[in-house]
């Protein structure tokens, strides 16, 4: 085991940005660390996404943003819009938004901690998975939308027929 994994194993509750980043560098995806957030890049199935971490100490509040680089032009923006509706009625946990500045495809979740602030191995883990696998199973929903001219509700049941192939 690397140095690095088996410092992570080590952990077990830290300051949130302080376990995203024992993470980070466990698994080897290059970050970089702000005060308030760290912000790194992970290879999904389909392409790579940016993963931010953005701790609100006054809150205790970790919200997890995982950015696909999709980029909404202007005149696919109704029917993305229409396919987020529906994408996040699949989801159990976050949401896929469309930030109005810059047109950009996100999923964020927001956790909050309990009073000490801390994060476990397990609830860093899970959170920055889960950012992955949700942009993973509907990446190619927003692929048939925005490049295929599907409809959104087509786009969205072949990408549930596909990734049900996969299993």
């Amino acid at each position: 085991m690397r140095a690095a994994e088996e410092r992570f194993e080590a952990v077990h509750d830290a300051a949130p940005l302080e376990m995203l980043a024992a993470l980070f560098d466990a698994r080897g995806w290059p970050c970089e660390r702000g005060a308030d957030e760290i912000s790194g890049e992970i290879q999904g199935s389909w392409t790579k996404y940016q993963i931010k971490g953005i701790w609100r100490a006054e809150d205790r509040v970790l919200q997890i943003l995982c950015l696909p680089d999709i980029r909404i032009a202007a005149e696919k923006r109704g029917p993305a819009n229409e396919l987020v509706a529906r994408v996040n009625e699949q989801c159990w946990l976050g949401h896929f938004e469309i930030w109005s500045s810059g047109s950009v495809l996100l999923y964020r979740n927001g956790t909050m901690l309990s009073d000490d602030g801390m994060l476990s191995l397990g609830q860093a883990q899970s959170l920055v998975e889960i950012a992955v696998d949700e942009c993973d199973r509907f990446y190619p929903a927003f692929q048939f939308v925005l490049w295929g001219d599907r409809t959104p509700a087509d786009a969205l049941d072949a990408a549930m027929v596909d990734a049900a192939g996969e299993a």
